[in-house]
């Protein structure tokens, strides 16, 4: 007598280590609901592979590269997540980040009867400049988006701005099912409330990929004027190189470093020691974010938040609450922001209580992934013989 299989959900991101880090309770919620779990992401050291497959995830490898601009390799990007469909032939997709939301829900349209569903988690480097080269490059991922995104069941989207031009540029349309999220959320008990332990120094702490549009360098002009004046401050800077365009240069960051600017930390696969020891978390970014994770970390665990006035950044912070909005590219702003901390260092304590009741009230993963198991209509699975 043929075993019936389980009800299959293929999930496909840009970095295999997101399963984990930013998608894995969701993960989590669907293995305990019967659901058999295929990932692509892509191309992942032995050691990560073996933790995916360790809670159950089978992991196939996709020849992606999210920062290159590469016609001949995304078309082999298609071709594999093409193959896996037809090899295991998912019941559900649920895809996030730009290429794969663009190039999982085009090829699911060959195999009308997968449901898909995509998680706009923010518009990134295209859309968060003005040169020449990004225009062009924004008129053709809007005409992507258009196409990829007509047949998919939910579109999930972290914040309001981005949905509204979405509609805006008519890359969706007023019927298609469009649910707004607070972002991917964040586990407050793996994020636990940590009080600062003293502020006789105190710590700015920024973690980030590499790039311009996170607005590293507008944090480095900011630690140049507050350490012009003040002896007791320290900057610290963690997250990986980029070799993208928007990517800066390693020679600037060992500049800044030996200027005493800034102490850069490298990458790490765990950021709670480091947002343990900093007092403030700031990201001054004009990146066109979803909702930026590590700040919901930082407010997870009880830090205040500087960052700027822009989508997905501002639905982080109640101004003067739990922390400070400032202008985008604004040095000066965000290094007046600084000094209200330094001035009045009872805020660090106080704002960091509110960063934490807001991430449990808002941004509690557990409520997120509510919202979207519902959207997808789930139901637990057991094994059919």
């Amino acid at each position: 007598m043929e075993v019936a299989r389980l009800p299959k959900i293929m999930i496909v991101g840009g970095v295999a280590r997101s399963l984990l880090n930013f998608r894995g309770d969701l993960i989590d919620e669907w293995l305990n609901m019967g659901y058999d779990v295929l990932a692509s992401a892509a191309p992942v050291p032995d050691e990560l592979e073996q933790k995916l497959l360790s809670k159950g995830i089978r992991f196939n490898a996709i020849p992606l590269d999210r920062d290159a601009i590469d016609p001949l390799q995304d078309l082999k990007v298609l071709y594999a997540i093409y193959k896996i469909m037809q090899s295991e032939k998912p019941d559900y997709l649920f895809c996030y980040t730009v290429k794969p939301v663009i190039y999982a829900s085009i090829v699911a349209r060959l195999f009308p009867g997968v449901k898909v569903y995509t998680m706009i988690t923010g518009l990134g480097y295209a859309f968060s400049s003005f040169s020449i080269k990004q225009k062009l490059l924004t008129k053709l991922l809007i005409l992507l988006y258009r196409y990829a995104l007509r047949k998919n069941k939910v579109i999930f989207f972290q914040n309001p701005d981005d949905r509204n031009l979405f509609e805006k540029l008519r890359i969706i349309s007023g019927n298609q099912n469009t649910i707004l999220i607070n972002g991917s959320g964040v586990n407050v008990t793996h994020y636990n409330y940590n009080k600062v332990a003293s502020t006789n120094e105190i710590v700015f702490l920024l973690i980030s990929r590499m790039l311009k549009s996170k607005g590293i360098e507008v944090y480095v002009e900011a630690a140049s004027l507050i350490k012009n004046k003040y002896n007791h401050v320290s900057f610290k800077l963690l997250g990986p190189l980029s070799t993208g365009p928007d990517g800066l240069k390693f020679s600037k960051l060992q500049n800044w470093v030996k200027s005493g600017l800034i102490e850069y930390l490298g990458k790490t696969t765990d950021v709670r020691p480091v947002i343990e020891s900093s007092s403030i978390y700031v990201l001054p970014s004009y990146y066109r974010e979803g909702v930026p994770r590590s700040i919901l970390e930082a407010m997870a665990m009880g830090r205040p938040i500087i960052t700027t006035d822009a989508p997905g950044c501002r639905e982080t912070v109640e101004e003067g609450v739990n922390g400070f909005l400032v202008p985008v590219r604004n040095s000066e702003a965000l290094a007046k922001a600084m000094e209200s901390f330094i001035l009045n260092p009872d805020l660090i304590s106080k704002m960091g209580k509110e960063s934490r009741r807001i991430a449990e009230d808002k941004f509690d993963v557990r409520k997120v992934n509510k919202v979207i198991l519902e959207a997808m209509e789930l139901e637990s699975k057991e094994p059919a013989y």
